[in-house]
């Protein structure tokens, strides 16, 4: 097994900061990610993203190889091949995965997608069976608007799981970009920054988030109107419950991405 040596590696990224006169703030800022993720970085917690390696070498004025192995190379010294395959290999051990876990993530995330459908239109199914057979004051016209709810966040969660990118292009860790396109797909998150740091996390909150909306929402809507009958505020009981919902979401999108 090909890795780095995280504390080597640290070390070294440290003298060489400290030589550059830089803060970690300072490196931080030039490379577009947080000063906590310099820090990690520095105490051997982690590792940057393989797409930092360039400019990081380049801002602090040595080889990629040179900081993959946490030494300086003495430019007049020979370096054998076997030695630049084991380095090569060794940063694209960085990389986030290979092709066999790419297909088994793909897999796995296919098969919870698929779970949490079948949950979904069980619950919904379910649901209006169960109201509509306790009396005549609900036909199925008054479920539109669940289903309807229901069917875009199908769209939306088979997205996250599925078919969302994994790894951004180098241009979102090159510049304070706040927007993700994708096609139809538009994300617009203000005041946090997408890259290739914050995005895993963005990824993960939606993707928690639509599953706990797509399994949970047909029953909280379902209470409401139970609740609500009668009284002429279903929909405003709706409304909040879909603003308790959206609020979670960016909730916890904010506070993941700010701990980058």
């Amino acid at each position: 097994m090909f890795e780095i040596d995280k504390e080597a590696f640290g070390a070294f990224l440290a003298e060489q900061r400290k030589a550059k006169g830089y803060t970690q703030k300072t490196l931080a800022e030039k490379l577009f990610v947080s000063d906590k993720a310099v820090s990690k970085w520095e105490r051997g917690l982690s590792m940057p993203d393989i797409s930092l390696l360039v400019p990081l070498s380049d801002i602090l004025g040595i080889s990629v190889t040179e900081l993959l192995e946490g030494k300086k190379i003495d430019s007049a010294s020979s370096i054998k091949t076997e030695e630049v395959e084991t380095i090569v290999k060794k940063a694209l051990a960085l990389s986030e995965e290979t092709p066999e876990k790419a297909r088994q993530r793909k897999r796995r995330n296919r098969v919870i997608f698929g779970l949490c459908t079948l949950a979904a239109f069980l619950e919904t199914a379910g649901g209006i069976w169960f109201i509509t057979g306790m009396g005549d004051r609900y036909q199925f016209s008054d479920f539109r608007s669940v289903i309807r709810v229901e069917v875009m966040l199908l769209i939306f969660t088979g997205y996250f799981w599925c078919f969302v990118k994994e790894k951004l292009p180098t241009y979102y860790d090159e510049n304070k970009i706040h927007t993700y396109n994708d096609g139809v797909f538009r994300l617009n998150i203000p005041g946090i920054r997408i890259n290739n740091t914050s995005w895993p996390r963005i990824i993960k909150c939606m993707r928690y988030w639509l599953t706990a909306v797509l399994v949970t929402y047909p029953a909280a809507e379902f209470a409401g109107m139970q609740i609500s009958a009668g009284t002429g505020k279903e929909s405003v009981l709706a409304a909040v419950v879909m603003a308790v919902y959206l609020a979670g979401l960016f909730l916890s999108i904010y506070i993941s991405a700010k701990k980058c």
